[in-house]
């Protein structure tokens, strides 16, 4: 099976399947750690090389670099240095009048430190609210670790065009751009993609799978409600709410599922080979913790979908009545019921011994 790859930037090649980390962090389950963090060779030796997490996973940048530092010491700095690391750069909520830039570069070394790399690949940058201090001052520090050979290339994550603009008018050289992206939730398909291609921008689909709702395991289940201990799962049981009445993405699934069966693979695969089918999209995030999802995670490099297909599956979005607005309207208002799940500060706690006077 052979993984397919996408160049953000010259030099900066990544799988088109991306093995998340949110999913190690706290708040989603049980992590087996030392497992997980084992498994990932067989994520990279399988041909998917590219990692990604944040600064404010708990735990997660801390496991990739130990897989790293394993690997390194193994099999040699050529083997390890296959491994592309994408992390984020979430200053708190909380600091956003007040961060300073040397702040904002002692996480960009706290990342480094953690990942026991020397260059991150890509960082991936956001600043939870626009009208609280000055983000694009705040974050021009990070242009100067790209010249200091701290940062290789820098993307944004759950901005909208107009935020990007800013950013990209003020010189920053912005490659990627990570969103919420589904056969539930199409916010980035159209002006989105399309903004995305007159600036080079491409997109990184998360929650391309909606936290395991787009799998076999919901198929033909009743309505659950929003009982769940698992915010990912709260999370998108809302976006399903967006999407239109249970029943409709049961019916969703029961086309996705025939789809599969006509190809030989699974649901889920169905689900994400029509993202990465979409306009602008280089790669999606998939959250599988340990290797024995790995089979069903390459099923997506295996097959086509059709033009049967694809007019099945349209025919079940005609009838969705949602998510609409811009990628991450929603969730960006803190007010909301999307919002109010999120956790806003777990990141520059000022006294943190990291970010030294």
């Amino acid at each position: 099976m052979t993984v397919e790859t996408a160049d953000l930037r010259p030099g900066h090649r990544i799988s088109r399947v991306i093995k998340g980390g949110w999913q190690l962090a706290g708040d989603h389950g049980e992590v087996r750690r030392e497992q997980a963090i084992a498994d990932m060779e067989a994520f990279l030796d399988a041909g998917i090389t590219t990692f990604d997490c944040a600064d404010i996973y708990t735990g997660v940048e801390e496991m990739i670099g130990h897989f790293i530092a394993d690997v390194r010491n193994r099999r040699g700095a050529e083997v390890a240095d296959r491994v592309m690391v994408h992390t984020k750069l979430v200053p708190d909520l909380g600091r956003l009048a007040d961060i300073r830039p040397d702040e904002v570069e002692a996480i960009v070394d706290r990342s480094l430190k953690r990942l026991q790399i020397e260059q991150i690949p890509l960082v991936q940058f956001y600043w939870w609210d626009m009208s609280i201090g000055n983000a694009v001052e705040a974050l021009d520090v990070l242009k100067d670790c790209q010249k200091n050979g701290k940062i290789a290339n820098l993307g944004a994550t759950n901005w909208n065009t107009p935020v990007m603009d800013r950013f990209c008018d003020a010189g920053f050289d912005v490659v990627s751009a990570q969103v919420q992206y589904s056969v539930l939730d199409r916010r980035p398909a159209g002006a989105f993609s399309e903004w995305g291609a007159q600036r080079d921008v491409q997109i990184l689909a998360y929650g391309t799978l909606a936290g395991g709702f787009l799998t076999e395991n919901w198929l033909g289940q009743p309505d659950p409600g929003f009982a769940f201990e698992n915010r990912s799962l709260v999370k998108y049981r809302l976006i399903i709410d967006e999407f239109g009445p249970w029943e409709l993405f049961q019916s969703l699934l029961r086309t996705l599922q025939a789809i599969g069966d006509k190809h030989g693979v699974a649901l889920s695969s169905v689900a994400t080979r029509w993202v990465l089918d979409q306009p602008q999209v280089a790669a999606t995030i998939v959250g599988a913790r340990y290797a024995r999802h790995l089979p069903k995670t390459l099923e997506v490099f295996g097959f086509a979908l059709d033009a049967e297909d694809q007019a099945k599956i349209n025919a079940i979005l005609a009838q969705a009545s949602g998510p609409n607005g811009p990628v991450y309207g929603l969730e960006g208002d803190r007010s909301s019921r999307h919002g109010r799940i999120m956790k806003y500060n777990l990141n520059t706690n000022p006294a943190d011994k990291v970010h030294g006077a």
